[in-house]
């Protein structure tokens, strides 16, 4: 037998496997423009049902090719309140059955001599790139992607066998797989470690099936190491849920204990059927295919066993993991965990970004009253939101950032453009709102009165301003068209009254029926009103100006 070159090799295999992990990862993203906006839906399908919550976890695993990320995605959810944690059971369960579709590609190789790797390999990176290059369409452009992405796992697969190949031949790696096989435990740590350092168990059982190929991997050691790699997987979720609230911690938690407590019923049922039911089998050589079948078999028969006990899993969380979740008055929506999956994070994103314009309307409205009643304690209201508008505008504008750097399709790019803007306007609505509490104190300070006419005018003008930035807020939170167009004769109304108020004042000055003081407050009043109404229209056509421009690309 030729000397082994362990520098080649080594580079060989470290090299297949990083063209393995890219190419999950590039087509995992590709599958994630490509499902676009129904990835988002899913979200609305995450009731107390647990069952869908099963298949939903299944779903975006499958998409986005973690289980992993789809479990950091979960704890975002739960530290986000958007999720309960017997919501979120479900979903981990599913997202296990989630991850053995990419064992499942690896396997088509086995099945006829046309599906190697070695053959799909080329034609798919040749397919991908011709796509991504000359398609026109995006959702094209996104299919090119994912073929790009499966050519990259299929070429780093191959990579990864014929690298390990040569150790077929050594006896003592053999019998380091037969002591995996023969020691449950030394086989499970095996798994766990690998997957833990990768934080892949998708590409954890990608390396046992390429050193399967190889023909090193006896069946007993295998099932161990599949045993291993479901614990191990759950150390990203762990990790991720340090500095989280306590319902995140345990979201992450019940992970642990669904893959722990699986892994030590399979393995007791393992080393029976190896001691006592079929122990021909404990050294016999599996293939890929039958890696495939085990890692399936494993996740869906958890699931199967323990989807009843799932109130159960909630209350140990609860219990060995005590404390009590903190409302916090910052951001409610958004957590970087769930950028992972770009369409949920812009829906979350949109969420807090009306929250947002809600609380400035609130304080338009506080300031205006503060305003009339002349409430110093309305007064200090207006002041403490608007530094709280601040912090969000900072914390959003950061989040949106680092979305904005994530596989996002056009439509999303567009929707994330818009919603930096949305933000910016949002902000200046609060500025007013602190503008108009400053003239509220001006008032109070040097004892000025509007006339009753006046006060009259600045109640109808603010109202119509008030209802412009509202409708518009609820134009976008629900994607309307037809709403937003209710926007901009609004803003039209308030131009108009703005002009014929302002006349109003400057003659009732020339009359000397208005204090000269008072006067220029109330100019300043109007002015900040009649901005409030145009930050409104530039909202509302956000929604018309990205619905013309969907519809031309259409």
């Amino acid at each position: 037998m030729a000397e082994i070159n362990w520098l080649e090799l080594g580079l060989n295999f470290l090299g297949g496997f990083g063209l393995f992990l890219f190419g999950m990862e590039f087509m995992g993203k590709g599958l994630q423009k490509a499902a676009g906006s129904k990835m988002k839906n899913l979200l609305g399908i995450l009731t107390s049902n647990r069952f869908l919550g099963v298949l939903v976890g299944a779903g975006v695993t499958a998409l986005i090719q973690s289980s992993s990320a789809t479990t950091v995605m979960i704890v975002g959810f739960v530290n986000a309140g958007l999720m309960s944690l017997t919501q979120a059971v479900g979903v981990i369960m599913g997202a296990n059955i989630g991850t053995t579709v990419t064992a499942w590609i690896v396997s088509l190789g086995e099945w006829t001599q046309f599906l190697k790797p070695s053959v799909l390999a080329p034609i798919f990176i040749v397919a991908g790139v011709g796509l991504m290059m000359f398609a026109k369409k995006s959702q094209a452009r996104s299919i090119g992607q994912i073929l790009f992405g499966f050519g990259g796992l299929f070429l780093g697969l191959d990579m990864m066998s014929g690298a390990a190949k040569p150790l077929s031949g050594l006896e003592g790696v053999r019998n380091l797989f037969v002591v995996l096989g023969s020691n449950p435990f030394l086989g499970i740590l095996t798994g766990a470690v690998v997957t833990a350092i990768i934080q892949s168990s998708s590409a954890s059982v990608g390396i046992l099936q390429a050193l399967a190929l190889a023909g090193l991997v006896p069946w007993s050691s295998a099932i161990y190491i599949i045993l291993g790699q479901n614990i191990g997987t759950c150390v990203t979720a762990l990790l991720s849920s340090i500095g989280a609230g306590v319902n995140a911690k345990r979201a992450a938690f019940i992970h642990f204990l669904f893959n722990l407590i699986g892994s030590v019923i399979f393995m007791i049922l393992a080393i029976i059927a190896f001691q006592f039911l079929v122990p021909q089998y404990q050294n016999i050589l599996i293939n890929v295919t039958d890696i495939s079948i085990v890692h399936t078999t494993f996740n869906l028969l958890n699931t199967l066993i323990l989807f009843p006990f799932a109130g159960t899993l909630v209350y140990l969380a609860e219990h060995i993991i005590k404390g009590k979740e903190q409302s916090e008055e910052g951001l409610q929506h958004l957590d970087e965990r769930i950028i992972e999956t770009p369409s949920f994070a812009i829906e979350n994103a949109i969420k807090e970004v009306i929250r947002m314009g809600r609380i400035a309307s609130q304080n338009v409205d506080t300031a205006i009253n503060a305003l009339f009643e002349r409430d110093e304690k309305k007064i200090q209201q207006v002041f403490d939101r608007e530094r709280s508008i601040n912090a969000m505008q900072q914390s959003i504008n950061m989040y949106l950032v680092k979305l904005s750097n994530a596989s996002l399709s056009e439509k999303e790019h567009l929707t994330v453009t818009g919603l930096f803007h949305m933000v910016s306007d949002i902000e200046r609505v609060g500025d007013h709102a602190d503008n108009i509490a400053e003239l509220a104190v001006s008032l109070k300070e040097q004892d000025l009165k509007f006339s009753e006419q006046a006060q009259k005018e600045l109640k109808d003008i603010s109202s119509i301003a008030l209802n412009c930035f509202e409708t518009a807020l609820k134009a976008y939170e629900f994607s309307d068209r037809s709403i937003a167009q209710q926007v901009l004769p609004l803003e039209m109304q308030v131009d108009k009254l703005e002009e014929k108020l302002r006349s109003r004042h400057m003659k009732r000055l020339v009359e000397e029926r208005c204090d000269p003081l008072a006067g220029i407050l109330f100019l300043d009043m109007i002015s900040n009103v009649e901005r409030i109404s145009d930050h409104a229209s530039n909202i509302a056509m956000l929604i018309l100006d990205e619905n013309r421009i969907l519809a031309s690309e259409e």
